[in-house]
């Protein structure tokens, strides 16, 4: 974990102070945002001194590229991943690359994510839509965009996951689950934070006896499902059912309850908070450009006809390309996963000249190199859904838009988070014409993901175009 890269070193913010290093600057409520405010001329790869720990950044496409390059480099796990651990265990996103667990879970998961499994969860993905919006048209009231898009994903994903239903539309206060998870998640983030302090020992036990009582009430509820699942009836209707049934077809191995509780905690955790993040910058795109706004809802009047309580088809969601490239441009500025870490497989020597050995780590940080102007031009910073089009988009930089992560330990559910996201935003858009306060500047939470915060839509009902010939979008 020390990460010393064996005494190199890089370009750094300036104010670096004796013991403390590069502390002085950070913004503990928003460490991403303040390191790229700070790193903003340092180049393509940086670094930053937090007491005794080194932390190497990569924000150059070309370098980011070379490390996606997976005949050299693996996933790396940084201290929060590290500290994440205790919550999730072996789960897809915070497992080793050599836990067996890992490789046996994406084996056993990969079914769940074929074209026929995805039409399977499409039906439910529609209900929990319909359920918000019911909620929307009772109250009539501006909605909380991030708030509603966190509830509405993390039931779409506990019920696809595991059939459970959170009653997140019905409920007066959250069910208890969703607190004491997300305070055990804040205690690990807090844990991963404090790593390199002194006295972090200290201070992460006090955590721990703190947040215990969370941690065990998130294992125990989710340890009584698994429990009662298998008792019952074989059930292979969801990711529960074909963790628990299904053996890997080459070796006939299974998951072990533990881990599969692991696994039902990490797509709870990265289902929702992903996704729930993507759909609100979207949206947030989409209120502040009416040009932007006008050719999304041609776009899913277009596909959806003058009826605005039709919901798409499986076969629609795919044709929504207009939105497609929103979500994926606003995925770029602000990828609600905002940075991953690699680690050589032997040690090599990068372009940069560097020395880099398997014990060394490196964090791409996804909102700048995003943003690199070698890549994406001039006016990186602007919000621009043509750049991804498909003759704007023919010959760039290999591996320069990297949202889901990277390699063989990249997100599983890509294709589940995406059919979900452009479903929402077409029955959205169609539905209702849609105002946000024109005096709200974007506030970004970091939070595990990022997810703007106080941003509100006030949504009027709307009547869809009746559309005689294609549009072009």
């Amino acid at each position: 974990m020390r990460n010393d890269w064996g005494g190199q070193t890089f370009p750094h913010p300036v104010g670096r102070k004796p013991v403390i290093g590069d502390v002085l600057g950070a913004d503990v409520n928003a460490p991403l945002q303040s390191t790229m405010r700070r790193a903003a001329d340092l180049g393509p790869i940086f670094e930053m001194h937090i007491f005794d720990q080194k932390f190497v950044f990569v924000t150059g496409a070309e370098l980011a590229a070379e490390m996606c390059d997976e005949s050299r480099f693996v996933k790396g796990l940084s201290p929060a991943l590290v500290a994440l651990r205790e919550f999730a265990g072996e789960g897809l996103f915070t497992a080793y690359n050599d836990d067996t667990n890992w490789a046996l879970a994406h084996d056993l998961l990969r079914p769940a994510f074929t074209k026929a499994a995805m039409q399977s969860y499409h039906p439910i993905m529609l209900a929990a839509a319909q359920e918000l919006f019911d909620l929307w048209d009772s109250h009539g009231k501006p909605v909380d965009v991030s708030a509603d898009m966190t509830k509405l994903t993390m039931e779409t994903i506990s019920r696809t996951a595991f059939s459970t239903d959170f009653g997140s539309f019905s409920r007066s206060e959250p069910h208890p689950f969703i607190p004491a998870m997300i305070a055990a998640l804040k205690a690990g983030q807090r844990k991963g934070s404090l790593n390199a302090m002194p006295g972090a020992s200290l201070l992460s036990k006090r955590i721990d006896k703190k947040n215990a009582h969370h941690l065990a009430y998130v294992d125990q509820l989710l340890d009584g499902i698994i429990a009662e699942r298998r008792a019952g009836e074989v059930d292979e209707s969801d990711l529960l059912g074909i963790m628990l049934h299904t053996p890997h077809p080459e070796t006939g191995a299974r998951l072990d309850d533990v881990n599969i509780r692991h696994q039902i905690l990490t797509f709870l955790v990265a289902g929702h908070e992903t996704t729930s993040g993507a759909l609100s910058f979207a949206l947030y795109y989409i209120a502040q450009n009416p040009e932007i706004l006008a050719k999304a809802q041609a776009e899913v009047d277009q596909i959806l006809g003058p009826d605005r309580d039709v919901e798409p088809t499986f076969e629609q969601v795919a044709k929504f390309r207009y939105l497609r490239r929103v979500l994926d441009e606003g995925l770029r500025l602000w990828p609600t996963a905002p940075a991953f870490a690699r680690s050589p497989r032997e040690t090599t020597v990068l372009s940069t000249g560097h020395t880099m050995r398997p014990e060394d780590w490196a964090i791409v940080i996804l909102p700048m190199m995003h943003r690199d102007k070698a890549v994406w031009g001039e006016d990186a910073d602007q919000f621009d859904p043509d750049r991804f089009v498909a003759e704007n988009a023919r010959g760039r930089q290999p591996h320069s838009y990297k949202p889901f992560g990277t390699g063989e330990r990249s997100c599983i559910g890509r294709q589940f988070a995406l059919h979900e996201a452009i479903l929402v935003l077409a029955r959205m858009l169609h539905r209702y014409d849609i105002a946000a306060d024109p005096n709200y500047e974007l506030d970004i939470a970091e939070r595990l993901t990022l997810m703007p915060r106080g941003f509100e839509l006030t949504l009027t009902p709307r009547v869809p175009a009746v559309v005689r010939e294609p549009s072009v979008v």
